[in-house]
This record gives C-alpha cells, sequence and structure tokens, in this order.
C-alpha cells in the first residue's frame, strides 16, 4: 500500500520529468487547445467564402491583426464577439464540448425555402 507522501513524491518526480503535468499546465493545454480549434474554425469559413482576413474584419468590426490574433489561437473571444463573427461569417457556429473532445465549426446559414 502507497502512503499518502510517497504518492506525492512519486507524482512530484513524475511532474518534473513530464511524465505528468500540473492541474494548471493542464488547464492550460486544454485552453490553448481550444482557442486553435476556434481559431481554426474561423480560417475555414471564412476561406469557404473567399475573403480576406482584412474583409472578415470590417465585416465583423474588427481589425486585421485581430482577425490574425484570432484564427492563430492566440486570443479566446467573448460570446457577443463570436456572434459578429457568425453573422460576419454568415454561419451559425456550432460547439460542442464532450469530455476531452471539442468540435468548433461555423457552418454556412440555409435559407428555407
Amino acid at each position: 500500500m502507497v502512503g499518502h507522501a510517497q504518492w506525492k513524491l512519486s507524482r512530484d518526480r513524475k511532474v518534473a520529468e513530464g511524465i505528468l503535468e500540473s492541474p494548471e499546465k493542464t488547464k492550460r493545454r486544454e485552453e490553448l487547445r481550444l482557442a486553435w480549434d476556434l481559431g481554426q474554425a474561423v480560417h475555414d469559413r471564412r476561406a469557404e467564402l473567399g475573403i480576406s482576413q482584412a474583409e472578415l474584419a470590417r465585416r465583423a468590426e474588427m481589425t486585421q491583426p485581430q482577425i490574425s490574433k484570432l484564427e492563430l489561437g492566440g486570443t479566446v473571444p467573448t460570446l457577443p464577439l463570436l456572434a459578429r463573427l457568425a453573422r460576419a461569417l454568415d454561419a451559425s457556429l456550432q460547439l460542442e464540448l464532450v469530455d476531452d473532445v471539442s468540435n468548433v465549426a461555423f457552418r454556412a446559414r440555409t435559407t428555407a425555402a
């Protein structure tokens, strides 16, 4: 049976060796992954529309550098900004988070017949 002190020592050694990440590092890695997934979704929809970062920035009332940073996963937008992006991309934002898996996409709006 492993006591708490032995378990903590073993865990600390694994963290130091890079085998086990600290909770803070795991949380930050997840935040970065989600930001990158969102940025990729913006890029994919923008490319689908054939518009530049500058044009998307104009439509979303942003600057081109802000769009670039967002597409590279360097920022996490607020909900109001996500709504503006969806409108600017003529799309709906679909976000699914299940356990460690995320699915982020801007889907073209369909028109009702």
